[in-house]
């Protein structure tokens, strides 16, 4: 009885020992890493320097009156309606005429210009005397001083009427209009129309002392502002200061800004990358991607569904990006998702 026991028992455990034989092997090197890659291109990096700054008009002027008169406010020619804030004006364009007859009269401006050609005849009849012994050289000389002061005295006249119009000085854009009731007079000294070209603008920056050794005259800069997502403005170092300031350690410089679509409004406070270096044609990865270790930058690429380690050089950066200069090269499969856990010679399992 207890050997038919015995014989049971043995059987069972033959059983048992041949299944667990017969199951498949699951380790973690049979197990398909899920990863995630991107191929690599040839592109553009450029090395950038930050700043910060406000955006200034190249030109900007307030008109003041220079009279006293009834306020005139002109009619746009373009639009058939009286100017208002953000009409286009082109140099010479009349924008408020003053009007004050007492003034224009007092200016005599038809009696200066008849005076003038009244001396310009006199002068010409003295020559022709002259020519023939007729008058003395002083006689003559003499009728030349009245030409010169009837052209002095009708010119300060158009000079004095010219006071009594407003125009605008060079082309640009209207910023300002202060309200003045039509036909009501104004004083000398009133400011009546605010101008300004921002077509091409201006920024003063201050530059941390060390980037003085590679910010340079004429380097490129790429202007934005929050307000104009998607846009990136041109501009350029016009001018730096060569002194540094004690107190704050930084330099001063200017940028000129080509505002052509006016898209950039005079006063913004916009953010400036100037250029100082850049590679044309090159590999670019993510920063995000790279590790490291006490002797290397590395990253992993995929070939044949195996995860290989590659050692980076690395040159230039910006802010999400980076050169590389050895280790990777055009149409690698570059690990971007999943690459924590890598190993040499890991198997994975490429995921869209």
């Amino acid at each position: 009885m207890n050997m038919k026991y015995t014989i049971t028992s043995l059987l069972l455990f033959v059983l048992l020992a041949t299944g667990c034989n017969n199951q498949p092997k699951n380790t973690q090197n049979d197990i398909a890493t899920p990863v995630s890659v991107m191929e690599l291109k040839k592109g553009s990096i450029s090395k950038l320097v930050n700043t910060t700054g406000t955006a200034q008009p190249t030109y900007g002027v307030t008109l003041n009156t220079e009279v006293s008169g009834l306020y005139k406010l002109q009619t746009n020619p373009r639009t058939g309606k009286p100017f208002k804030l953000g009409d286009a004006v082109h140099k010479g364009q009349l924008i408020v005429r003053l009007e004050d007859r007492e003034y224009e009269n007092g200016i005599a401006i038809d009696a200066k210009e008849l005076s003038l050609e009244i001396a310009e005849q006199e002068q010409v009849k003295q020559k022709a005397l002259y020519e023939k012994g007729g008058v003395t050289l002083s006689e003559m000389r003499n009728t030349e001083v009245k030409v010169t002061n009837a052209r002095y005295d009708y010119e300060n006249g158009k000079l004095d009427l010219e006071k009594m119009n407003v125009k605008a000085p060079f082309d640009g854009v209207i910023v300002d209009l202060p309200h003045y009731t039509s036909d009501v007079r104004i004083e000398q000294g009133k400011p009546v129309v605010g101008i300004m070209d921002y077509g091409r603008m201006y920024m003063d920056i201050n530059l941390p002392e060390s980037a003085i050794g590679y910010v340079k005259a004429d380097q490129p800069v790429y202007i934005t502002h929050y307000t104009l997502p998607g846009d990136t403005i041109r501009g350029m170092i016009s001018e730096l200061s060569p002194a540094i300031s004690s107190e704050t350690r930084t330099f001063k410089g200017k940028i000129l800004i080509q505002n052509d679509g006016l898209k950039l409004r005079p006063g913004m406070f916009v953010k400036a990358d100037i250029v100082v270096n850049k590679a044309d044609s090159t590999i670019i990865i993510p920063k995000d991607v790279i590790q490291s270790n006490r002797r290397a930058k590395y990253v992993y690429i995929i070939e044949k569904n195996t995860a290989l380690f590659r050692e980076l050089k690395t040159g230039l950066e910006d802010e999400k990006n980076i050169q590389v200069l050895e280790g990777l090269k055009e149409n690698d499969n570059l690990v971007v998702k999943g690459f924590e856990t890598l190993k040499e010679n890991v198997k994975v399992k490429v995921q869209k």
